[in-house]
């Protein structure tokens, strides 16, 4: 195989890719001040999204995070949805399908909540999932918010700054 071989197929451009200037707002916001703005789209108010959020990002379920915040389960769920966090859809694949053709009248309520083997409450969730959009926006300035704004490097050069310091002197 020559060189030939190998570079057969491969092609060079003259222009490069614009990506834009990336932005990283590192300000200390509150998640309150980020959910704020999203507020009117939400089944709650910012500060109970902001609850939500702080619990389910800690590793809270939806239902402990729904008592946290002081909003039922089902609200949670649909702000949680609004804000960008995915996997809240209570039904497996084949159930959405049931409820998508339900949603395009294809089959009856009751048939559909028969064939999903959903209770009224997973359904109705569903079916609210399936007509609606998470909020434009809303999730990346949520996970911008949630980042850490240290770096890890310098975190560890900071702890070990005084056993660094002494290796340098016994050289």
């Amino acid at each position: 195989m020559a060189l030939s071989d190998i570079a057969e197929g491969l092609a060079t451009t003259q222009q490069q890719e614009d990506r834009g200037v990336a932005v990283v707002d590192r300000t200390d916001r509150s998640l309150s001040s980020v959910v704020e703005p999203f507020a009117e789209e939400l089944p709650c108010d910012a500060e109970a999204a902001a609850d939500l959020v702080s619990a389910y990002t800690s590793g809270a379920s939806v239902g402990d995070a729904s008592l946290e915040a002081g909003v039922p389960p089902v609200t949670a769920s649909k702000a949680l949805y609004l804000l960008g966090f995915e996997g809240l859809n209570p039904l497996p694949p084949v159930a959405r399908e049931v409820c998508r053709d339900w949603l395009a009248a294809d089959l009856s309520r009751t048939d559909a909540l028969a064939l999903s083997g959903a209770s009224e409450a997973e359904f109705a969730l569903a079916a609210y999932i399936e007509t609606h959009e998470p909020i434009e926006g809303a999730g990346e300035q949520i996970r911008d918010a949630l980042s850490t704004s240290a770096d890890a490097m310098v975190e560890k050069r900071d702890a070990l700054s005084d056993t660094m310091t002494a290796a340098r002197d016994l050289q």
